[in-house]
């Protein structure tokens, strides 16, 4: 199905394993849980329970590192029937800060991609997590000056890019997102009627998979990398 883009005039980028990598952060988080609860329960079980608490604590903490660690810390004193020690509980407080201290390292091509889509294009950062550790990232990242405007969204569902496309007092018509995320960069805007383009990473989280069936017949392209963003709009 061909998807027309010439009335697009903001383009809104997702951030975390869009612009730069995160994911793999949590990976590497969730393995080192695992190794410190190991005497509890088994790897996998752990895995399972942190991220049960982690989708049960969304709607009161929301997204991030911070949430992240909350759920961990929880999660450590449930299995292992509070029998965890402060030691481990200070261990799992610095595998988050270990998390927001991490270098920004960006994907391939994503300046240059940005730098030649702002001078035709008004570009925004749409993302969602802690408000605090997304400006750091942002900052870091070095890409503030091509962004328009910053919006770090509470949830990612119709009704959230509806008030945005508010906000920026333009139609679904010229909006195009571009994230990694099936399920929050994608889906909820070809529903209000805006355009998408997906850009796997080679690691999803649980909650963000979707499958095929919820995409079927949704209008939306996928490349392989932000590079061939530039070709797709040409």
């Amino acid at each position: 199905m061909e998807v027309n883009y010439q009335h697009i005039k903001v383009i809104g980028f997702d951030a975390d394993d869009t612009l730069w990598v995160n994911e793999t952060y949590f990976r590497e988080a969730e393995a080192s849980f695992g190794n410190l609860l190991s005497e509890y329960e088994t790897l996998n079980k752990l895995d399972q329970e942190l991220f049960k608490k982690e989708i049960d604590n969304l709607p009161l903490y929301g997204y991030g590192v911070k949430a992240f660690v909350l759920s961990m810390v929880e999660s450590a004193l449930e299995q292992s029937n509070y029998n965890v020690s402060q030691q481990t509980i200070e261990a799992i407080l610095n595998i988050g800060k270990d998390m927001l201290n991490k270098p920004v390292e960006l994907l391939d091509g994503v300046e240059d991609v940005l730098e030649s889509l702002s001078k035709k294009y008004r570009l925004i950062l749409a993302t969602k997590g802690d408000l605090l550790d997304q400006e750091r990232k942002l900052e870091k990242s070095g890409l503030t000056k091509y962004f328009h405007h910053i919006e770090v969204l509470s949830d990612k569902k119709e009704e959230n890019y509806s008030k945005l496309l508010n906000h920026l007092d333009i139609n679904p018509s010229e909006f195009l997102m571009v994230g990694n995320s099936l399920k929050s960069d994608v889906l909820p805007l070809v529903n209000i009627k805006a355009h998408a383009v997906h850009i796997p990473f080679h690691t999803t989280w649980a909650h963000e998979q979707v499958s095929e069936k919820e995409t079927n017949g949704k209008n939306y392209k996928t490349i392989s990398s932000l590079k061939d963003l530039i070709t797709l709009l040409n």
